[in-house]
């Protein structure tokens, strides 16, 4: 029986090169050891014996969607599908719905382009896209936002350029008592943060792999609650998505009762056995822990740089998530970005600042180090 992880094993899962300064989690994330070794075993197993094993792989491939369910406080894997990304998640829930000439879907103005451009392509059905600004009072705002006209709320649950973190709860609350669907793309936070789907009543949540869950890009969770699936209108057919899959000569066939009905064609075995492996290391760690680090090493980057008179803090000072955006006084934040990452500092340019996005197997010195880069170039740019 695997023992639970401990401290000293968080760096050991994660051999990054000495030259790398890795603060860039809410971007692409490195894998943990255990997911390389997953892969690399399951290629070994494709290479030597084919598909012989293929059903001790559709056992990782429930074991995933158990994980999954456990991750997001699911009530069952029936409500699980895997995707190939949150875009592909938001697009379902988009071309499902049935959506009339003057309803509308209410988001805030800072989402992710993947959270804005499906529901901008809707226009083509006469539906309103309603772009509210957050301001000191986010989840106030968006509920004022919503009318009798409002279908659906849709809202990142961590915003990707400042790092604020919405109260689900309290948007849950107001869609179930005024039956409006309510859409959460967790990519920011699943993985970095507790999520509880029950708690927010959402209908729907998206997230891909590759950032807080430590996993690869091209596989993302889909949640659909049970009591929302008959609202989504099907627009992708093929064999894994009807009931009895395993049964092709049948010619009498009916969409699987689960979430598998949204999963139209063959499943990607490979990111499946990589994002099961990485996810054994984040439920074993906890979210509780989990959470916990990370927070703290959010507070001692926006101590440092509160420290700093050269840099100002853009993200939201009231709440702590895994992100951290700042600006540097007299300098354009994409020139900084490029010279920290030609330096080694993986970080990303976002929201107007630069972005760092540190994860709980790391400790401060990373920071300090990213800091000490930080502070040279400043140097460098008042010489």
């Amino acid at each position: 029986m695997k023992t639970k992880v401990n401290e000293m094993d968080f760096q050991q899962e994660f051999p990054l090169d000495d030259s790398v300064t890795y603060l860039n989690h809410a971007a692409v994330a490195p894998w943990p050891i255990r997911t390389a070794k997953a892969v690399q075993e399951f290629a070994n197993q494709n290479t030597v014996y084919g598909s012989k094993h293929y059903m001790d792989w559709l056992k990782t491939e429930n074991l995933l969607r158990q994980q999954l369910a456990q991750l997001i406080n699911s009530n069952s894997t029936n409500e699980i599908a895997l995707l190939k990304s949150t875009s592909e998640g938001l697009s379902v829930i988009a071309y499902g719905i049935d959506f009339k000439p003057g309803d509308e879907v209410v988001i805030s103005s800072e989402e992710f382009p993947s959270n804005r451009i499906v529901w901008e392509s809707l226009a083509c059905k006469g539906v309103k896209l309603i772009e509210v600004e957050l301001g000191n009072a986010p989840e106030e705002n968006l509920i004022n936002a919503c009318t009798s006209k409002t279908k659906l709320l849709s809202i990142s649950s961590v915003q990707y350029g400042t790092g604020r973190v919405i109260n689900l709860n309290k948007l849950g609350e107001h869609c179930s008592s005024t039956d409006t669907l309510f859409c959460v793309d967790a990519i920011q936070s699943i993985g970095a943060m507790p999520f509880d789907a029950q708690a927010c009543k959402a209908d729907f949540v998206v997230a891909d792999g590759h950032k807080w869950m430590l996993g690869p890009e091209g596989l993302a969770l889909f949640y659909c609650k049970k009591s929302a699936m008959p609202a989504l209108q099907l627009n992708q057919y093929g064999w894994h998505m009807i009931e009895n899959a395993g049964n092709y000569a049948t010619k009498d066939w009916s969409v699987a009762s689960s979430a598998k009905r949204f999963e139209c064609g063959s499943p990607n075995m490979l990111g499946i056995h990589a994002l099961s492996a990485s996810l054994s290391l984040v439920l074993e760690v906890g979210m509780e822990r989990i959470s916990k680090r990370v927070q703290a090493l959010t507070q001692y980057i926006r101590t440092k740089i509160q420290e700093r008179p050269a840099l100002a803090l853009l993200s939201d000072g009231n709440t702590l998530s895994g992100i951290t955006t700042f600006r540097v006084a007299g300098m354009d934040s994409d020139t900084v970005y490029r010279m920290l990452m030609d330096r080694s500092v993986m970080c990303a340019c976002r929201g107007g600042g630069v972005r760092f996005s540190p994860h709980f197997y790391q400790d401060s010195s990373i920071i300090d180090r990213a800091f000490d880069i930080l502070d040279d170039i400043i140097k460098q740019q008042e010489a």
